[in-house]
């Protein structure tokens, strides 16, 4: 399977071992720490580490008998799908293609069309019920793994408003014993459904759950883990009037067609506010009609990494920040003087081979010579070379400060680009609006 990122790759790779191993099959993932991922019968890599492997003939896919590649869309905004395309150069004619992707855009589409020319498609669905009868609101809390952290936040803020028992559903008993733990060591004491002593009851049967407990239409229900199907959904929060889902970046469009299969409306933990006038407003505004009415999910996967190392409100807020610039700039009048700083390209003797990211190099540059990230602008990395656009005012404290240091363990070389070098060179300098 072809991913956006290797940690995509290892998290695929990591949630399809335990299956695999029942059925005596081998997963892998390249790029991280798996051993001999190579001879693995389920391998899990990006575009780049399984194009590196057959060049370097540690990798041999004529034995393929199927291929995915996960996420065309990213790996198309993101890489580009030149080097699927390679790949797939690799495999025998035999080899099943499959592609996923949500949505289809144009340059997926093209790529189908080449190399998937007998493929069957099966677009998604809206499978809502529009004008069906209305069962009730879910609320939801986004998190990142572990979902017990979060959980244990919505519990606090339930119990906090007088309420004496939440109810909180787990996908099985291993893991509604680790949430479990998780609460008490908090202090919040967690048992049996229908056990009067403790405030947190802990269920993964909701039809057993119902003959212990009788009616429990007041009682608060949080799911810990986002309900499988319609009928999951609707045993475990049908018999209450308040209803809690912790999910995960990627699996709102999951939680969303199901709640409207289900006749829920889902809506945000805790509830919104009253709202304000003013340009705050507006934006509170313009926000909301794109939740409700955008397809946001092939952003939320493309964000996924980023709440891993940021609080989502921290994102959100970069966004908005990022989205007031972008408005700025295009009401400009013309004729108002923007100062806009010349460009120089620097030639850095480091590429992809070398696993050279962006983010590598940025830091170096800002970290190094102490200047400002806005100062740094398009990064081309190639495969033996970088090219890299910064402030004619910094450019040579740049290159100064790059020469001699230490890359991805290697020694960087600096200068200012040429537009012909050596044999071939590369494409002339372009102006930083093309």
């Amino acid at each position: 399977m072809l991913t956006p990122s290797r940690d995509r790759a290892n998290d695929l790779a990591e949630s399809m071992s335990p299956i695999a191993s029942h059925i005596g099959q081998v997963v892998g993932a390249l790029g991280s720490q798996w051993v001999q991922p190579e001879q693995a019968t389920l391998l899990f890599a990006t575009p780049g580490d399984v194009l590196a492997g057959c060049t370097t003939h540690e990798l041999a896919l004529e034995p393929v008998e199927a291929i995915v590649l996960d996420q065309a869309t990213r790996i198309d905004e993101f890489d580009g799908l030149e080097e699927v395309e390679l790949v797939l150069s690799y495999l025998a004619s035999t080899t099943q293609r499959i592609v996923t992707s949500l949505p289809v855009t144009s340059a997926v589409a093209d790529f189908c069309k080449r190399h998937l020319k007998r493929a069957i498609s099966l677009p998604s669905a809206d499978t809502s019920v529009a004008d069906g009868p209305r069962r009730g609101t879910l609320q939801f809390r986004i998190t990142t793994e572990p979902l017990e952290h979060e959980a244990l936040k919505v519990v606090e803020n339930i119990l906090a408003s007088g309420t004496p028992h939440v109810l909180l559903y787990c996908r099985n008993d291993d893991r509604a014993a680790d949430v479990g733990d998780y609460l008490t060591l908090h202090g919040y004491l967690a048992g049996a459904p229908g056990d009067t002593k403790v405030p947190v009851w802990l269920g993964v049967n909701p039809l057993e759950v119902r003959s212990t407990i009788g009616d429990h239409k007041h009682i608060p229900i949080i799911s810990c883990d986002v309900p499988t199907d319609v009928d999951d959904l609707d045993r475990r929060h049908g018999t209450s009037d308040q209803g809690f889902v912790v999910v995960l970046p990627r699996e709102i469009p999951h939680l969303r067609a199901t709640a409207r299969q289900a006749g829920y409306e889902v809506v945000p933990f805790p509830p919104e506010i009253k709202k304000s006038a003013g340009p705050i407003a507006a934006l509170h505004d313009s926000i909301r009609g794109v939740i409700e009415k955008e397809d946001i999910a092939p952003y939320l996967f493309a964000l996924e990494s980023l709440f891993e190392e940021y609080d989502a409100a921290e994102v959100a807020a970069a966004l908005a920040l990022l989205s007031k610039r972008s408005v700025t700039t295009e009401v400009a009048p013309a004729n108002t003087p923007t100062n806009v700083p010349a460009w120089a390209k620097l030639f850095v003797g480091i590429g992809a081979r070398d696993g050279l990211e962006p983010g590598d190099l940025l830091g170096t540059i800002t970290g190094e010579a102490n200047v400002s990230g806005d100062t740094v602008g398009r990064i081309e990395i190639k495969e033996n070379y970088t090219l890299v656009e910064v402030h004619d005012s910094v450019a040579q404290a740049v290159i100064t400060a790059l020469n001699g240091r230490t890359i991805c363990g290697r020694a960087a070389r600096a200068d200012f680009d040429r537009p012909q070098r050596g044999g071939g060179g590369h494409r002339p300098n372009k102006s930083r609006n093309s």
